[in-house]
């Protein structure tokens, strides 16, 4: 099966919006990969929000299955979004650093070779992201990653530590939820200080994006930590 032209962009379209999203991206993952990744990377700047996020779990999907097939092609992939944050790019990276983020967790080899390409991008001594919508996704991508693949962040910590204590209700939530989910030593009085606070945000859970407060996920976090 191959996926061309407008009609093709119209089946992706479906498949992002079915109700069944785990059977869309079984679907998804027959059609040839270089063709799927395409229309999903333009789904990334969909209106819809529930879309986009969804085109990135799908391109997290489709894309650790290429690289169980051809790993250099999966590195290309990747280093597509790794381009699109890059500022020669002229454009804005929406979706990049969510999605690598979510192939990594899904694939072992590319969480080895693009764990600290993502973390650079909270370094301010590396390839830091002044974007402040930028670095919602980047925390997305850094706690999707911590999910699964924790060893593969070392002192991560450090850089999450400051979004804490952000003006942004995202900033702050993602960033609790990185921190449990690399289970930080550090972290104890910072996640503290958000148990009581009630701004809410969509949050993704993979399937539909859900409403919850910062400090439900600073208490889930704190939960973790003490583990």
């Amino acid at each position: 099966m191959e996926l061309k032209g407008r009609k093709s962009k119209k089946i992706v379209r479906a498949l992002l919006t079915a109700e069944d999203f785990q059977g869309s991206l079984k679907a998804l993952r027959q059609y040839p990969p270089r063709q799927s990744v395409n229309f999903l990377i333009s789904f990334f700047y969909d209106r819809d929000a529930l879309i986009r996020w969804r085109a990135i779990a799908a391109f997290g999907s489709v894309v650790a299955m290429l690289a169980d097939e051809n790993m250099e092609s999966a590195r290309v992939m990747m280093r597509r979004l790794m381009w699109n944050l890059n500022d020669e790019s002229g454009g804005i990276g929406w979706g990049s650093p969510e999605a690598m983020g979510d192939a990594a967790a899904r694939h072992a080899g590319l969480a080895k070779e693009f764990a600290s390409i993502l973390r650079s991008y909270l370094r301010p001594d590396e390839n830091f992201l002044e974007h402040e919508m930028l670095q919602r996704g980047v925390l997305w991508g850094i706690a999707r990653l911590a999910e699964v693949r924790p060893e593969l962040l070392p002192e991560t910590d450090n850089y999450l530590l400051p979004f804490v204590t952000s003006d942004d209700p995202n900033h702050r939530g993602l960033a609790a939820w990185a921190l449990g989910n690399l289970k930080s030593p550090l972290a104890g009085d910072a996640l503290n200080d958000l148990v009581g606070d009630n701004n809410e945000i969509l949050f993704f859970n993979g399937l539909a994006l859900v409403p919850v407060t910062v400090g439900d996920l600073a208490k889930a976090a704190l939960d973790k930590v003490k583990l």
